[in-house]
């Protein structure tokens, strides 16, 4: 048992319990720490209204300085405001000894509040310490074999961001035997209703290994369902701002996930815990933005598309408009004619192909190669020329003609229509790459006549993404987080690799939950592609959001969906969390069981999630309207007078509920293209949920799901 809990069911008054001097009553613990919570409060409002008071008018030469410190200045009193239902902190250290050198003999060692942000009082002396200081690192690290100087941690329990209770650990004191934390299993376990929330009070010390890993390298997470991989990922990045915010702010960041309802879901962890300039996107997002999507591919064209193989044939298909040149290059300065001559020309184009330079680095350093031979031939006449005569020259007409004749301009994007729309000039490019039936795969039925009118796909708008890159290098980012990683195409990753090629990145993901015809079998693979093969791979084992129940009956499918793969092992035991119910009868049955189910989910505390094959979500609409109840899509906010989400199992990943309600499991494994696909959508489904899991069908459960 801990040495000490203390709890308060009563409204807590914000100043404590006081004697007439006004200090708190040693004697009550509870009110010393409510009294120090009102008074961290106070002290960020005086450092909000710090920062609302500065008068930037005469620190400022021009309207363009004043707009940008303005936006800094706004941005700051963002991150400064006080969130009522936020613990301002969460814990508590008292170190044996001072930070960084002992004490006097008898003195007492320095004591710091763990919390969301740095808050300091009016004289400038810490009263909430950011979670991210390494100060604050043994809050998650220290134990009982390595207290790491610390003698007594903290842990604060609230109730409606009031403190209510609090739980200590003596980490140096014999006598005291090692226990749960009981508070900690209650935040892990307290209701999910509205968005995602940070976990910065309960983050486990495995995880805070990978949250405090360096920006330098790429870490790489396998995590089951329940292991809090997402959340790890988007802490990292708040601890990579804070480690490293001058360098980040310079190059960016960005968060990528599977879908807009996921990145909804995920939108107000960053900004809670103080960092407001995060994008965030999906891949999607990354690569659209030449052509509009408008069409959608054949599961097997789809992974033609994706295959690393592409990344060539494009190469090819660019490097294919340079040609050899025919004639001399003759400059006209004045009274004088220059002449440079084809084959010159020639090993110029070859020295430049040879460097593997982007074809348009290559476009622009031509003319200049052609105006300095020029140069050289000037110097030999006698002549000084400088650098304004050769980029004179550069820009002759003669020069401009003979470069757009062996080097010409290239359209990413009609070489990607060319490619999809001509057999000739594909199998000139694929050949030895793709085999013939591959190609077929590619090719359209109906080619579009111009960029504008093509019916583009996903994986086109990849394809597009690969041949910008080959013309012209990508901007790349100081770290991106890449989030579901599992779902990629070998030409995505290229695409995410791209946008951190000079920076790290954060992947994510679970290879069982896998659920696209082209998911990644191996994180190797996945990392060699992204261009990070030397990245470090983490595996997450231990499950803190699914029941032991429910993950013991989803983990069923392991091996048939994922061999090898270690299942998760939950700490939470939470019996009758698990019902499976065979409703007898046909799909009004189904129906009207699957809405008793929800009604008996919402009699308790928390979000629901009804989840059903894509096929299903329109009867079951129907269902829940004709009952009277209301429901949610992916992605809206519950709250506590709406908490039913109706989520199509194409979306269910990466979202949690505290109950769920699946509807049809061989419905939602029939739904994909292929059964390995439908079992990993079944596995994603059957994990969702926090609480409590009730699994109804009419036909049989598939057999995977009944043999184990």
């Amino acid at each position: 048992m801990p040495a000490h809990v203390a709890e308060s069911d009563s409204t807590p008054d914000p100043t404590g319990t006081t004697d007439p001097t006004g200090a708190t009553d040693p004697a009550d613990p509870l009110a010393h720490e409510r009294a120090h919570l009102a008074a961290s409060r106070a002290a960020l409002r005086g450092m909000r209204e710090d920062v609302q008071a500065l008068d930037i008018r005469d620190v400022t030469a021009n309207w363009v300085n004043a707009a940008v410190l303005q936006a800094q200045i706004d941005d700051r009193i963002k991150a400064l405001a006080d969130l009522s239902h936020t613990p301002l902190f969460f814990g508590r250290l008292d170190y044996l000894h001072a930070v960084g050198g002992e004490l006097a003999e008898g003195a007492d060692g320095e004591r710091f509040y763990i919390g969301r942000r740095h808050v300091h009082d009016a004289a400038g002396d810490p009263m909430v310490i950011d979670w991210r200081a390494p100060v604050s690192q043994p809050y998650y690290q220290a134990s009982r074999t390595n207290p790491q100087d610390v003698g007594l941690r903290r842990r604060f329990g609230y109730t409606g961001g009031e403190l209510t209770a609090y739980e200590d650990e003596h980490l140096t004191d014999p006598a005291e035997a090692e226990h749960t934390s009981r508070l900690l299993q209650t935040e892990i376990e307290r209701p999910r209703v509205g968005p995602m929330r940070d976990i910065v009070a309960t983050i486990q010390p495995e995880q805070d290994e990978i949250v405090r890993s360096g920006l330098g390298g790429t870490v790489c997470v396998q995590g089951g369902p329940g292991t809090g991989k997402t959340a790890v990922g988007l802490h990292r990045v708040a601890f990579l701002l804070y480690a490293h915010r001058e360098r980040l702010a310079r190059t960016g960041t960005l968060v990528i996930g599977p879908n807009r309802s996921f990145l909804h879901y995920i939108e107000q962890v960053l900004p809670a815990l103080g960092e407001l300039e995060v994008k965030q996107a999906t891949v999607d997002d990354l690569v659209r933005t030449g052509v509009e999507v408008r069409g959608e591919d054949e599961a097997a064209t789809a992974v033609v598309k994706g295959d690393a193989r592409m990344a060539e044939v494009l190469r090819r298909a660019i490097r294919s408009h340079v040609t050899s040149p025919v004639e001399p290059v003759v400059v006209v300065r004045g009274s004088r004619r220059w002449r440079v001559p084809a084959y010159e020309i020639q090993e110029m184009v070859d020295e430049l192909l040879a460097r593997d330079m982007r074809y348009g680095a290559a476009h622009e350093a031509l003319p200049q190669r052609i105006a300095h031979a020029v140069l050289v031939r000037m110097e030999e006449a006698g002549e000084a020329p400088d650098d304004r005569v050769q980029n004179s020259v550069a820009r002759n007409p003669a020069v401009k003609a003979a470069v757009k004749a062996v080097w010409p301009a290239v359209d990413p994007a009609k070489v990607v229509l060319r490619l999809l729309s001509d057999a000739e000039f594909l199998a000139a490019h694929a050949g030895g790459l793709l085999s013939e039936e591959e190609q077929k795969r590619l090719l359209w039925a109906r080619p579009a006549r111009s960029v504008k009118s093509a019916k583009w796909s996903a994986a086109d708008a990849v394809l597009i993404d690969e041949a910008g890159d080959l013309v012209a290098r990508t901007h790349s980012l100081g770290h991106v987080v890449l989030d579901e990683a599992q779902d990629l195409s070998p030409m995505q990753y290229r695409a995410v690799g791209r946008r951190c090629s000079t920076g790290s990145a954060t992947v994510l993901g679970d290879l069982a939950q896998g659920t696209t015809p082209w998911s990644t079998e191996s994180w190797g693979e996945a990392l060699f592609h992204l261009g990070k093969a030397d990245a470090v791979v983490e595996e997450l084992t231990a499950g803190f959001r699914v029941p032991r129940e429910v993950i013991a009956y989803a983990s069923r499918l392991l091996p048939a969906i994922s061999p090898g793969l270690a299942a998760v092992e939950s700490v939470r035991e939470s019996p009758g969390s698990l019902a499976v119910r065979e409703v007898p009868g046909g799909p009004d049955e189904l129906d009207a069981a699957v809405v008793a189910a929800c009604e008996e989910s919402l009699r308790h505390e928390g979000s629901i999630g009804l989840i059903a094959a894509d096929a299903r979500i329109p009867a079951l609409g129907a269902a829940l309207e004709a009952a009277g109840h209301a429901y949610l899509s992916p992605g809206e906010e519950t709250t506590a007078a709406s908490r039913l989400t109706l989520v199509p199992a194409s979306l269910a990943k990466g979202l949690e509920y505290d109950y769920v309600v699946l509807d049809e499991p061989a419905a939602v494994v029939d739904g994909e293209p292929d059964e390995r696909t439908g079992l990993r959508r079944l596995y994603v489904a059957l994990t969702r949920a926090v609480s409590g899991l009730i699994v109804l069908h009419a036909a049989p459960l598939p057999e995977a799901l009944v043999q184990a």
